[in-house]
């Protein structure tokens, strides 16, 4: 049984990315603050963990033992603007939205060079393309995306696959820390006139971290349908 490790899998994208392996037999571990969403999934472990630790996660991956597949789906969005940006919360951000992900792939790739395979699915955003309002969000976005690529180009030749997805708006409680402006105007640009709903990024992180080709490697798919065609 291959077991895959999910930051930030207890709530929206990340538990319906729990969810799908847990059906499809996989052993789950999850990082995360709260696990009383996931408490019924049998195969399923949860730890609390907080990821702007960063110096811990070493020894936390330690403990944790083989790992097969990573996705890096922690992430967080503040509300402050741009010239009244508290440092508290800027390095907060940082921390886990771009730091963390770099740790867990540099501690997680270590066993999977050993066994000469390995696949590491992160979750971006669509704000990483074209910016946005939380100006560090946007930033740690846009770094996890090339981050990924750099990671692909260090590990690939070791059999280890890291891509990415990068969604446009999504039907999650992250969804009410956008503007309301902002997501009609993203709307406007969406040929389906509707916002993704969290098992449509799921379906493809699973699909990135199970049996996409492995020629498909360093890539970040966008999810946005429309709002940003490149």
């Amino acid at each position: 049984m291959e077991h895959v490790l999910i930051t930030g899998g207890n709530k929206g994208i990340g538990l319906e990315t729990t969810k799908l392996f847990f059906k499809n037999g996989y052993k789950v571990t999850v990082i995360a603050r709260d696990m009383s969403l996931i408490k019924n999934l049998e195969n399923c472990f949860g730890i609390e963990f907080n990821l702007e630790n960063i110096r811990e996660i070493p020894e936390l991956i330690s403990k944790i033992g083989d790992i097969d597949i990573l996705v890096n789906n922690a992430g967080i969005m503040n509300t402050c603007k741009y010239n009244h940006y508290p440092n508290d919360k800027k390095n907060n951000i940082i921390k886990i939205n771009l730091e963390a992900p770099i740790e867990l792939m540099t501690c997680v790739s270590e066993g999977m060079q050993k066994k000469g395979k390995g696949r590491i699915v992160n979750n971006t955003s669509i704000a990483g393309h074209i910016g946005h309002p939380d100006i560090w969000y946007g930033i740690t976005k846009a770094g996890l995306i090339n981050a990924t690529k750099s990671f692909a180009l260090l590990l690939g030749s070791k059999g280890i696959l890291v891509n990415a997805v990068a969604a446009g708006i999504v039907e999650t409680d992250m969804k009410n820390n956008i503007l309301e402006e902002r997501q009609k105007k993203i709307l406007e640009s969406v040929i389906s006139k509707r916002f993704a709903k969290p098992i449509e990024i799921a379906e493809t992180i699973f699909w990135l971290s199970t049996v996409s080709p492995e020629y498909i490697n360093g890539v970040c798919i966008d999810i946005n349908n429309g709002a940003f065609l490149r």
